[in-house]
C-alpha cells in the first residue's frame, strides 16, 4: 500500500504549495504555475536529494535559496510589482540552472523543460526537415487532406522564395514554374470534384457533411501531387530543451537559407522562454562551434567518398515500390526467446538456442500467446517484437514520404528530392480531359527541374512538385512495424501510403510466415471514398453532443 503520510507541512507551507501543485498530501502529484526553468531545476536537484519534491521546492528553492529567487515569485501581493520581480526570480533561477548543468553536465537534464513553438509560413520542404529530429519532439503539420492550397496573398500563390534562387539567373523560371503549379492545382478542384460527385453520388443514409468532407478528401488526395514542395505551410511543435537543442545544432548548419533563418528565429523566441535549455544551440557557443566544426567535416568527407564512386544508371520508377532489403534470418527465435523472457530464468542466449531446437508447432504456440488477445491495433504488443529488424527501401511520391515520415520510432533517411525516378498520377485522372493538364504541368517542372539542378541541387528542391518519387529507407523493427502498417492501411488514409504500409506487412510476412500473424489489422481493401465512413461516424457524434 502507498504511504500518503511520509510528509508532513505546516499550514503555512500547504498554503504555499498549494500554488504549485496539485495536490500536498497524496504521493502523486502535477507541478503547475512555475516557468520551466524552474520546473526544470527543481527536477535535476530532485535527482540528487533525499527529499520529497514538496519538501524540496520548500526548503532549497522557496524558503532557503535566495540564489533561485522563489520568494519573489510566491510574495508579492501586487500585480505589478509580481511580474517584475517574478522576471527578475526567473533570471536568477535561469542561471542557478545553468550551474547545475555545467556542474552536472548530464544532458538528461535538458528533457525536464519544454515549449511549444509555432512556425508559419515554412515550406512543406522545411517542414520535413525540422519533422526530422525523431526523439523528444512532437510535431503537427497542416495538412493537404482537409484544406486547400488555392489561396492567394496580395496576389501571390504561397510559396517560399527561396533567396539564392531569387537573385540567381534562375529567379523568373523558378516563380514562373511555381505559380504554373498552383494555377493548375486550381483550375483542377472544380471539375474534379464534379467528377467524384456524379462517379461516387451520396447515399440516403449519408449526412451531406460527411460526403462534402470525403469528397473534398478525394479530390485533394488526387491534386496535392502538382503543388511545388515550397508550398508554404503552418506547424506547431512541443519538444523538450534537448530536443530543441539538437534540432536547433542542424539548422544552424544547414546549406538552405530557410532552415538556416528558421534556426536563428527558433533560438530566438524559444530563449525567451526556455533560455537555458538552448543556450549551448546559440550559434556563437562553444558546444554549437564544436558541432559544427564535427557535422561540416562530415559533410565534406562523406561527398568525396561518394565521388569516387562509380555511378550507377538512373532506374525511372513511375509508382511505389516497397523492397525488403535485409532481415535477420534468425528473427522468428529472438522473438519467440524473448517473449518467453520475463516467464523464465534463463538468459536470453540460452532461450535463442533453445528456440532454435523446439518444432514449427511449439514455436507457433509461443507466438501466438504473444497475439492472439488483441482486439484491436491499439493493443500494444510486447517488446519481444522488437527483437526482429528490418529495412526497408521505397520508392514515391514526396507526399507519401510527407505522410509517412512521422513514424519517428525507427531509422529512416532520404535522398535528395529530384524528378529522375518519374512521378505518380492518380489513377481516377488517367483517361479524363485532365490528365493532359496533369502531365504538362509534370513535364514543365521537369525542364526547370533540369535547368537548376546541376548548380543549385539542394535549392531546387522547392520547385519539385510532390507527385515526383523520391527514394528513402526505413529500418523498423517488427513491434513499430505493425502500428505503423496497421494504422496507415485504414480506410481513411491516402491511397497511396495505404499502399507502402500493405506491401510492407506483405513482405515481411512472405519472408517470415511465422510474422503473419502480428498484421492481423492490416486493412488490405481498397476504397473509393476511403473517408467516408470516417466523417459519417465524425458526424453522428456530433448530433449526440
Amino acid at each position: 500500500m502507498f504511504r500518503d503520510d511520509y510528509e508532513e507541512f505546516t499550514p503555512a507551507q500547504e498554503k504555499i504549495l498549494e500554488r504549485f501543485v496539485t495536490n500536498t498530501k497524496s504521493h502523486i502529484f502535477v507541478l503547475r504555475n512555475l516557468p520551466e526553468v524552474i520546473k526544470g531545476a527543481l527536477f535535476s536537484r530532485y535527482s540528487r536529494s533525499s527529499l520529497g519534491l514538496r519538501s524540496l521546492l520548500l526548503k532549497e528553492f522557496i524558503t532557503n535559496n535566495t540564489d533561485a529567487s522563489f520568494d519573489a515569485i510566491v510574495g508579492c501581493s501586487n500585480p505589478g510589482e509580481a511580474a517584475q520581480e517574478q522576471t527578475t526570480a526567473i533570471q536568477k533561477a535561469q542561471n542557478f540552472y545553468d550551474r547545475i548543468l555545467d556542474g552536472y553536465g548530464d544532458d538528461s537534464i535538458g528533457e525536464l523543460g519544454g515549449a511549444h513553438i509555432a512556425i508559419e509560413n515554412v515550406s512543406m520542404l522545411g517542414a520535413k526537415l525540422l519533422e526530422d529530429c525523431r526523439i523528444g519532439g512532437s510535431p503537427l503539420e497542416k495538412s493537404t487532406r482537409y484544406i486547400y492550397f488555392d489561396q492567394k496573398v496580395k496576389g501571390e500563390y504561397l510559396f517560399y522564395r527561396e533567396p539564392v534562387l531569387m537573385t540567381s539567373a534562375y529567379r523568373d523560371i523558378y516563380v514562373q514554374t511555381c505559380n504554373m503549379l498552383f494555377e493548375t492545382y486550381s483550375q483542377m478542384i472544380p471539375p474534379l470534384t464534379a467528377y467524384f460527385e456524379q462517379k461516387f453520388p451520396k447515399g440516403p443514409n449519408i449526412s451531406q457533411t460527411a460526403y462534402v468532407a470525403a469528397t473534398r478528401a478525394k479530390v485533394l488526395d488526387c491534386i496535392r501531387g502538382i503543388l511545388p514542395c515550397g508550398t508554404l505551410t503552418n506547424m506547431g511543435i512541443f519538444g523538450n530543451g534537448r530536443f530543441y537543442e539538437q534540432l536547433l545544432h542542424k539548422l544552424h548548419c544547414s546549406n538552405l537559407v530557410e532552415m538556416q533563418d528558421i534556426g536563428k528565429r527558433m533560438y530566438e523566441e524559444l530563449a525567451k522562454e526556455i533560455p537555458s535549455f538552448v543556450r549551448r544551440a546559440n550559434i556563437t557557443h562553444r558546444t554549437h562551434e564544436s558541432y559544427a566544426q564535427f557535422y561540416e567535416l562530415m559533410q565534406t568527407e562523406l561527398q568525396l567518398a561518394a565521388l569516387h564512386n562509380t555511378p550507377f544508371p538512373k532506374a525511372e520508377s513511375h509508382g511505389p515500390t516497397v523492397t525488403l532489403t535485409a532481415s535477420d534470418p534468425d528473427a522468428v527465435y529472438k522473438v519467440a526467446a524473448a517473449l518467453l523472457f520475463p516467464s523464465c530464468q534463463h538468459s536470453i542466449g540460452q532461450l535463442i538456442d533453445h528456440c532454435k531446437t523446439l518444432s514449427e508447432e511449439e514455436i507457433n504456440r509461443i507466438l501466438d500467446a504473444g497475439h492472439n488477445a488483441r482486439e484491436t491495433r491499439r493493443h500494444k504488443s510486447p517488446r519481444a517484437l522488437e527483437h526482429a529488424n528490418f529495412t526497408f527501401e521505397i520508392i514515391s511520391d514526396f507526399g507519401v514520404y510527407r505522410d509517412l515520415h512521422r513514424h519517428r520510432m525507427l531509422t529512416q533517411e532520404r535522398q535528395l528530392l529530384n524528378c529522375d525516378l518519374g512521378y505518380f498520377i492518380p489513377p481516377e485522372i488517367l483517361n479524363t480531359p485532365l490528365e493532359n493538364d496533369y502531365r504538362q504541368a509534370m513535364h514543365k517542372a521537369k525542364e526547370t527541374f533540369d535547368t537548376i539542378s546541376q548548380e543549385l541541387p539542394e535549392e531546387v528542391q522547392y520547385v519539385i512538385p510532390m507527385a515526383y518519387n523520391v527514394r528513402w529507407y526505413f529500418q523498423i523493427n517488427l513491434r513499430a512495424l505493425q502500428w505503423l502498417c496497421e494504422l496507415r492501411s485504414s480506410p481513411a488514409g491516402h491511397p497511396n501510403y495505404r499502399f507502402v504500409a500493405q506491401q510492407m506487412a506483405k513482405e515481411v510476412s512472405k519472408a517470415f510466415p511465422q510474422f503473419e500473424r502480428f498484421f492481423k489489422f492490416v486493412d488490405y481493401e481498397g476504397y473509393d471514398l476511403g473517408r467516408l465512413d470516417q466523417e459519417q461516424r465524425k458526424f453522428e457524434k456530433q448530433l449526440l453532443l
